[in-house]
This record gives structure tokens, sequence and C-alpha cells, in this order.
């Protein structure tokens, strides 16, 4: 916890002006449905809870649905759709430094409502298109929007909360997000079986919603005073000076390390399916069942877990999600030895171990690249955090699935292996003092 923090500046507003002394530190959040909904609105009340709602649906819709809408609308082929959404995941990549430099100038409401608006003009780009030119346009405006929120959403959490409970508010926003990626497919699905027609009325009640809550996140008008050597926050010696800071290039080996990390979302996605069907000959039904189980306990422990722990540090955390993650990809490794129906029985089980360490990842990578990173430098701390994710997971489907066309026994151990280097550097990485 910084508590020489400066307070952000928000525009006059009918309430009485507020002391600019720093207010008491809050009570220490609980777990449960109150917290979630407490935690949610945080930062920046009820209009700022609406813009992250938008955002979970939104993003669980974006590669179902706009894959479908190119196929199912455009008449698209599946090559030339899938092409035009991973061109917008890589210009959403290339724009993440552009959006971290304007955090770092003060900005913070109106980043976040920018990346709203631009997924708003995404989704009525897709609306007005008949082919694709078109359609790559509004991949490109989605992945832009997409990429650029989370170090936004986090710029604007670490900006109106602290310590402990910014941590608890950034796992209330994945929370919520977790159940938006379910509710989205969910909703996505549907559209498929009502035909084109409900196809271009979802993507309509897509942007009128983008557009609503660009303007109410702009509303809130927060921003930061530009310090140009603030201390850095949180876990360790402060980082002063320009972007060449020790904080900064200590978040800069984090982000390197954190690209293992960034596998495991796919492991779940691309490895575990492949695993059951093509080498276990297990029913589909089975990677089904434990992808529901999975966005089962996330939603259900994330937030209970990170309270729980808060007395640990961040440094510690991140490790320790990397070493249950490389234990349960040995687990994988073991189970596909076994065969059958025991053999994808085992992997279920296993898969409890790689929620955990999911959970443990997810909950304090961001939340310590925010405590670490000097107020003057968290834009950019935090897109080169985004950065590695996004490059990760963009690497890790052509990755997983080419060791796993060399066998289980190639891809787990080596999966494990720097999985297991990547959590030693974190905690190598850990200030001293």
């Amino acid at each position: 916890m910084n508590p020489t923090r400066t307070r952000p500046h928000r525009s006059p507003a009918p309430s009485p002006a507020r002391s600019p002394a720093p207010s008491p530190a809050p009570p220490e959040p609980r777990s449960g449905p109150a917290a979630l909904l407490g935690l949610l609105t945080a930062a920046g009340g009820p209009r700022y809870a609406a813009a992250l709602l938008v955002d979970a649906l939104g993003t669980g819709l974006l590669r179902p649905f706009l894959l479908l809408y190119g196929i199912g609308v455009l008449a698209l082929d599946a090559g030339t759709a899938g092409l035009a959404m991973s061109a917008g995941m890589v210009a959403g990549l290339l724009v993440l430094p552009l959006t971290g430099r304007w955090i770092d100038r003060g900005a913070r409401s109106r980043p976040a409502a920018a990346t709203l608006l631009v997924r708003a003009a995404g989704a009525v780009t897709l609306l007005l298109s008949d082919g694709t030119p078109g359609f790559v346009a509004a991949a490109v405006l989605l992945g832009v929007g997409s990429q650029s929120w989370p170090a936004t959403h986090a710029a604007v959490v670490t900006t109106l909360t602290e310590g402990r409970t910014r941590d608890a508010a950034l796992a209330a926003g994945r929370t919520l997000r977790n159940a938006g990626l379910g509710a989205g497919a969910l909703l996505a699905t549907l559209a498929v079986a009502g035909g084109p027609g409900t196809l271009r009325l979802l993507a309509g009640v897509t942007a009128v919603g983008c557009l609503l809550s660009a303007a109410l996140v702009h509303s809130l008008r927060v921003s930061a005073p530009r310090t140009p050597s603030a201390p850095a926050a949180s876990e360790g010696p402060a980082g002063t000076g320009p972007a060449g800071s020790p904080a900064l290039r200590r978040i800069t080996l984090l982000s390197v390390a954190n690209l293992p990390f960034a596998f495991s979302f796919d492991v779940l996605e691309v490895a575990l399916p492949a695993l059951l069907v093509l080498h276990l000959h297990a029913s589909a039904a089975w990677s089904s069942g434990i992808f529901v189980g999975n966005t089962v306990l996330v939603i259900t422990l994330q937030l209970a877990v990170v309270l729980r722990l808060a007395h640990r540090s961040r440094h510690t955390l991140l490790a320790l999600g990397g070493t249950a993650l490389a234990l349960s990809y040995l687990g994988f490794w073991a189970a596909s030895g076994i065969g059958g129906t025991a053999g994808a029985s085992a992997v279920a089980v296993v898969s409890v171990l790689f929620t955990l360490g999911e959970i443990l990842y997810s909950g304090s990578g961001t939340a310590l690249v925010a405590a670490s990173a000097p107020p003057h430098l968290l834009g950019r701390a935090l897109a080169r955090w985004e950065l590695s994710m996004g490059v990760g997971r963009a690497l890790a489907p052509a990755v997983l699935t080419a060791l796993l066309a060399a066998g289980p026994g190639v891809l787990w151990p080596s999966l494990a292996a720097v999985t297991l280097l990547a959590a030693a550097a974190v905690a190598r990485l850990r200030p001293a003092g």
C-alpha cells in the first residue's frame, strides 16, 4: 500500500467537496455476493459496474459471435473470418503501448471510455459491412477495443482504490468477466438458432450497449495528476526516474516471465480437448464438462481466494500459481498414459489443481503490476503486462498443437518445465526488503 498516493481528480459535482486529506483505509472486504457487488461498485459506482457488465458480455460474445456473423451473415469462409479476427487481435496488441502512454499522461476514465467507443464503432461497422473489407475493419476495431480494456480498467481501479481492496476489486471484475464469457457464448449460440436476423440484432444491441457504457464511464471524469518523479507503489524499493526506472525494468522482466503463464488459458480451450478426443479417445462431452467446471470454480472461488490470501506477498502467490499449473501439467501427462474413461476421469480430477493455479495466477498478476509500478509509469507497466498476455495467447494455439502432435510426452513435460522456470523467475524478481 502506498500511503502517499495522490487522490484522483474528478470533475466538479453538486455534492460537497471532499477534504484533500487521505481517507481512512477501507474495512477489509468479505467474500460473498454482497462483497462482489460492493467491490464492483468500489471503482466508479453503479455507472462503472454497468460498463463492466457490458465488457464481460462483449468479451464472451467476441470470438464466437464474430466468427458466426462472418460465416452466417456475410457468407465468408471460416479461414477468411479467422484471419480477419487474428488481424484484429494483432492490431489490438500494437495499440497497447499507445494506450499505456495515454494513461501515463494522467488519463483514467477517458481511455476506458475510448475502448468501449471503439468497440461500438466496430459493431456498427459490422452491421454496415457487406463483404470481407468491412468485416476486417470491424474485427480490427473490436480487437483494439478489447485488447486495451484490461489495462485501462486496471488503471481506473488502481486510481480509485488502494492496497488489498484494489486486489479484491480487480478480482471481482475478473469474476464478472468469467461469468460474461459463459453468458456471451450462450447468447451467440442462441443467436445462431435465430438466423441472420438475430445475429444482426445482436450486433446492434452490442453497439448500443458499448456506446451507452462509454458515455457512463466518460461521465466519471477520473484522472490522476502527472507526477514525473513519483515513487513506486507497494512491494519494494521506490522506482523513480524515466521509463528506464528499476521498477519498470522489473515489471518488464515479470512480463517476459508471464509468457508461459499465459499459455494456461489455451491449455483449457485447445490442449485438453485435443488430448481427450485424439489421444484418450474420450467423448467430447468430457472437455465440455471440464470447461464448465473450470468456469464455475473460477467464478465462485476467485474472489474468496484473493481475500483469504491477502496477507501473502503477491510475488509468492504468482509463483505458487505457476507451480500449481506446472504440477497439473505433469498430472495431465500421467493421465494420458491411462487411456479411456479412466484417463478422462483422471484429467478431470487434475483439472481442479489446474483451476487453482489459474485462480492464483489471475488473482495476483495484474494486482502485482499495479502495486509495483511507479504511479507515473502505471500505464506503460500495465500495457507491458497485457502485451505479454496477448502475445502468449496468440502463440499458444500453434505451439500447443505442434507439441501435442509430437505426443503428450513432449507437450506436458515441456510446458511444466517452462512454467516452473517462469515461477522461479517471479520469485527471484521479488525486491529485497
